[in-house]
């Protein structure tokens, strides 16, 4: 899972001497970006979830995200929950393609059962959630088509901005409009439109650090729903890189292995 959910990864790929169009530009600048982060092999992370009501009220989760890199296809990756009580054990699957429908699973303890996620609920929520089911995917580059906006600041730092629209059926969303910074090549902020083409939720990534000298991950990224005021901020800690996963480790009986 690149980042979670599924964020656009961006880059600017240098002009070669002739004229580009916002389309073309917006699509050099991903393939840049998926190239640049291309390699991490496989990665193991702790998150803490934090569910915000519109009073302001929380309430907290824990849990550990597993992630494969496939050549080739999107990545795979497994999520499980460890806290509270009345969640842990709760596994979540997710095999990402780039046209054709992403395979979701999930695991409820609970009634002993996996449950798969249909292509037309993917726009639903995660376990109550801001963060939607087809948000838990690498972004790959064919999942959208892409327009470069502009160039601005964002809180500071020199960014570009890029809209992508999905090229998959039954998303949630006709847009998004992502601020990627011009050092790290990372997205900061992503918004995002819903099928009326209202602004739905933003996306705010910060506390950047780099790993093995190439890879940017995020501490901290809070999503926040425009239409409820709801959040749900995801806290990360303990990134791990090359621990050995293979694809025996994301196969449906892993679910029902999780503990």
């Amino acid at each position: 899972m690149r980042q979670l959910i599924l964020i656009p990864l961006l880059a600017l790929l240098p002009l070669s001497g002739y004229a580009q169009t916002p389309e073309e530009k917006g699509l050099a600048i991903v393939q840049e970006a998926d190239t640049r982060d291309t390699g991490w092999i496989d990665a193991r992370a702790e998150l803490k979830m934090i569910l915000r009501n519109k009073q302001g009220d929380e309430s907290a989760r824990a849990l550990r995200i597993d992630s494969l890199e496939v050549t080739g296809d999107g990545d795979k990756s497994l999520s499980v929950f460890d806290d509270p009580k009345d969640i842990k054990g709760t596994a979540f699957l997710s095999y990402t393609h780039s046209l054709k429908p992403d395979d979701q699973w999930l695991f409820l303890p609970a009634l002993k059962r996996v449950k798969r996620i249909a292509s037309a609920n993917k726009s639903g929520p995660f376990v109550g959630s801001e963060f939607a089911y087809e948000d838990l995917t690498s972004q790959e580059v064919d999942k959208y088509t892409y327009k470069w906006l502009r160039d601005e600041a964002y809180e500071g730092r020199d960014c570009f901005v890029v809209e992508a629209y999905p090229a998959y059926e039954n998303s949630g969303y006709t847009r998004q409009i992502v601020w990627v910074d011009k050092e790290m090549y990372r997205p900061l902020k992503i918004d995002y439109y819903d099928r009326k083409n209202s602004l739905l939720k933003s996306l705010v990534a910060t506390d950047w650090n780099q790993y093995l000298d190439k890879y940017w991950r995020p501490g901290a990224m809070n999503m926040l729903n425009h239409q409820t005021n709801k959040s749900t901020e995801l806290q990360w800690s303990n990134y791990q890189f090359n621990v050995g996963l293979e694809d025996r480790h994301f196969d449906k009986n892993a679910l029902k292995r999780t503990r």
